[in-house]
């Protein structure tokens, strides 16, 4: 029976998978091919990862714009969180679609089925799966086909910590891997990211959620040899969505535009700027337009912001302008190193929702090299044992190559199959 199991480990930074910290992936890099230029999506946050790894598509498709975005709703731009739980269902009555694009969950319907359990985000967990085609499962709420509830006998009742990351994973391999065996199983794990957005990277705290972590992986990686050993033939993926840099300041980037005479009061609906990070999206009412190109010289001319991508650039990010996205800013970073010697700096965009700040701890969203340093590494047919290889690869990959080991097509895909010998449409 051919299988695919993904695992990703929320926010491991590929630098950080050494010998020391994560022994059992450092090993399993020795059987498997790793991916040495992989790279996030933009904004390099979760919820929007979560939509490119289930879609294979940029967010210019899938229309997930960040993880704070807005929505033109009868003519008034409305900015939202879109890890509430019910964000997509909103955004469908909206726009009309959840997602712009289909996700594996879809395709696979019919050819084994997909099931995901993600201790992650309610809004992450569900993009991988919107309109109910297999099984979600997540502590806000899990689902079967037809968005279904599960019985409650069934649901997962798990903490958004390494606690709840080792009973998610614990069940995983017993429930999902052993017994229900679909074609397609998704494990997406919370940590390290949690820990990092409270720590210091590269703190005695941080090594430490590392090293559990990389404990859990170990136990997939067990559990995805004796499925071998049975006769399955499984495709094992493992990596992460994005990598982390430690916040050095905190900028309040609508501040700013009301400060600069570009947005009208703190509450006004002209303009909108959506915290991501390390990142900011910056929509524009399309009343005020005639607003662009100030805004444009503005935003440019901030020290606090490293790259200002205008509309009309946003196709070289994976995004597009709907919506009245007029900009993207990636935050000022550097490769300079923390007080733990740990590499990458960044600026970061004050949260909205009362979210607190991440100052010297972990963050991401943007273009800095570190955040765009997820590691990748497959296992199984069509990869060469213990071989690196140096082609840019992206999250959006990973869809047509879960599809290519299923015999399954991949039209409408960003990403490409990463087997040897896989075709430019396979």
């Amino acid at each position: 029976m051919k299988r695919v199991v993904v695992v990703i480990t929320d926010g491991m930074r590929r630098d950080l998978v050494t010998e020391g910290y994560t022994p059992r992936l450092a090993g399993f890099r020795r059987r498997a091919v790793q991916f040495m230029l992989h790279r996030s999506v933009f904004p390099s946050a979760t919820r929007v990862a979560s939509a490119s790894v289930a879609t294979g598509c940029q967010p210019a498709r899938h229309e997930l714009q960040g993880n704070s975005l807005a929505l033109l709703e009868d003519g008034v731009l409305v900015r939202y969180d879109t890890g509430r739980p019910d964000f997509l269902q909103l955004k469908r009555r909206v726009t009309g679609t959840s997602l712009g694009v289909p996700t594996l969950a879809e395709r696979v319907q019919h050819h084994g089925g997909a099931i995901t359990m993600s201790n992650a985000s309610p809004g992450a967990a569900y993009v991988h799966d919107p309109d109910g085609y297999g099984f979600v499962y997540n502590h806000a709420g899990s689902y079967g086909p037809g968005r279904i509830p599960v019985p409650d006998a069934d649901a997962l009742r798990s903490t958004s910590d390494l606690a709840g990351d080792r009973m998610v994973t614990r069940r995983f391999i017993t429930e999902i891997l052993r017994e229900r065996r679909p074609a397609l199983a998704v494990l997406w794990l919370h940590e390290p990211d949690k820990t990092q957005h409270a720590a210091a990277l590269g703190s005695p705290e941080h090594l430490a959620v590392l090293r559990q972590t990389d404990e859990h992986v170990g136990w997939v990686i067990d559990a995805v040899d004796k499925l071998r050993e049975a006769g399955d033939d499984v495709l094992l993926v493992t990596g992460a969505d994005h990598g982390h840099q430690t916040v050095v300041g905190v900028v309040d980037v609508e501040a700013k535009l009301v400060e600069a005479g570009l947005k009208d009061g703190p509450a006004s609906g002209d303009v909108i700027s959506a915290a991501n990070g390390t990142a900011a999206l910056v929509y524009v009412h399309p009343s005020r337009r005639e607003r662009l190109p100030e805004l444009r010289t503005f935003l440019v001319g901030c020290d606090w912001a490293g790259r200002v991508i205008p509309a009309d650039e946003l196709h070289e990010v994976g995004q597009a302008p709907r919506h009245g996205l007029a900009f993207a800013v990636s935050m000022r970073a550097s490769d300079g190193a923390n007080q733990y010697g740990v590499p990458g700096t960044s600026l970061a965009a004050k949260p909205r929702e009362g979210k607190p700040d991440r100052f010297g701890y972990g963050q991401h969203g943007g273009l800095a090299r570190y955040e765009q340093s997820p590691f990748l590494m497959i296992e199984g047919p069509g990869f060469e044992a213990g071989t690196t290889r140096l082609e840019p690869t992206s999250l959006v990959d990973i869809a047509p190559t879960v599809l290519h080991h299923l015999d399954l097509p991949a039209p409408g895909m960003d990403g490409r199959s990463l087997q040897r010998g896989a075709t430019a449409d396979s």
